[in-house]
């Protein structure tokens, strides 16, 4: 039986349906992360977990318990919000106590429980400052030991990550995940961060306009996408339209690709698929003629907009050492077979 499950949640706002019927069932100890753009329902659906926001109609079980009017004091969820919402006159050590406090826990062992929360997120020497001296990792930090203090059957992330600067946010997602490993708490994280889906969590639930797009484990959702939304909003892709024109073959701008037809008839419209760092770009007078129309360094790879008689693709390589190509080089692109993932009707 599944820990947590969404049975047919749907939230209406007026006119407006917010979440259209979504169903998803969360192992326990599972790390799932709703991922979609502004508006596509993902903080709405967990809003709706919290008790924050009632569904129009479906369910929340937890643990094989219908929890959907249960008030969101009442679920021993933990938290953490976007804005940390800590309590400024507090000092860490008795943020982190409030929550245990609220719950009638002796001073004793909300003081000790409260000091071993700390130390987990690494702030065991930091007890006794204020959130106004704390820097914004620290902060988030802080909420997190909070969250987790009252040992929660579920742990809810609302975007905790997104108001920290790059290089501390990729720390924090190690530091993440590893905590949440090792405790093993069931965990629901709503970002529209792509990198920090793919490299937290267990499955990736893509949302669009409400609806679920693609569920599954970040390798496949990455290299098996189900439509062009999915593949061109997780990571980089280059997509292509073309038309079949036979058995395996697709011509694109007149150009002849070889790809895996085998769901599309002939004369169908269809969209192609292919990431960037799929093509191998070299001076060789092999494969697709193409010129470099921006060349950027991003330091483990150079970053190629080039021109094409297919259209325009964006490219990646790996830093070997070496200068990269510049502007207005001549070059051509080579691809594996499989490399191509083809989508049926034009895709936007």
């Amino acid at each position: 039986m599944s820990f947590l499950k969404f049975d047919s949640l749907r939230k209406e706002f007026g006119d407006f349906v917010a979440v259209h019927d979504m169903s998803l069932s969360v192992e326990r100890g599972e790390f799932i992360s709703l991922l979609g753009p502004s508006g596509c329902g993902k903080t709405t659906t967990l809003q709706m977990v919290a008790g924050l926001l009632s569904p129009t109609s479906g369910k929340v079980i937890l643990d094989g318990k219908d929890i959907t009017n249960t008030p969101p004091n009442k679920r021993g969820l933990g938290i953490v919000f976007q804005s940390y919402a800590l309590f400024p006159h507090m000092s860490a050590l008795d943020n982190v106590a409030f929550g245990l406090e609220m719950r009638g826990v002796g001073k004793a062992e909300r003081l000790e429980r409260a000091h071993n929360a700390l130390n987990q997120v690494k702030l065991g020497q930091f007890v006794d400052r204020f959130p106004k001296d704390m820097s914004g990792g620290q902060r988030q930090r802080v909420a997190l030991a909070r969250a987790l203090v009252i040992e929660p059957p579920v742990l809810l992330l609302d975007e905790p990550l997104s108001n920290l600067d790059a290089k501390l946010r990729e720390d924090m997602r190690i530091e993440l995940r590893l905590l949440q490993q090792d405790l093993g708490v069931t965990t629901i994280l709503v970002t529209h961060d792509q990198e920090e889906a793919l490299s937290m969590s267990d499955r990736i639930v893509v949302m669009q306009q409400g609806d679920v797009s693609q569920v599954a484990a970040p390798l496949d959702l990455y290299e098996r996408p189900l439509n062009s939304f999915v593949s061109d909003f997780v990571g980089k892709t280059n997509i292509l339209q073309g038309k079949v024109t036979d058995k395996n073959v697709v011509s694109v701008n007149q150009i002849a690709v070889s790809v895996n037809t085998e769901a599309h008839v002939v004369g169908a419209d269809v969209a192609l698929s292919i990431r960037p760092e799929k093509f191998t770009m070299s001076s060789d007078n092999a494969g697709l003629p193409v010129r470099v129309k921006a060349s950027i360094f991003m330091g483990a790879s150079w970053l190629y907009s080039v021109e094409s008689d297919m259209g325009e693709l964006l490219v990646t390589q790996p830093n070997t050492g070496s200068a990269g190509f510049a502007r207005g080089d001549s070059a051509y692109l080579a691809w594996e077979e499989g490399a191509l993932t083809v989508f049926g009707g034009v895709q936007a």
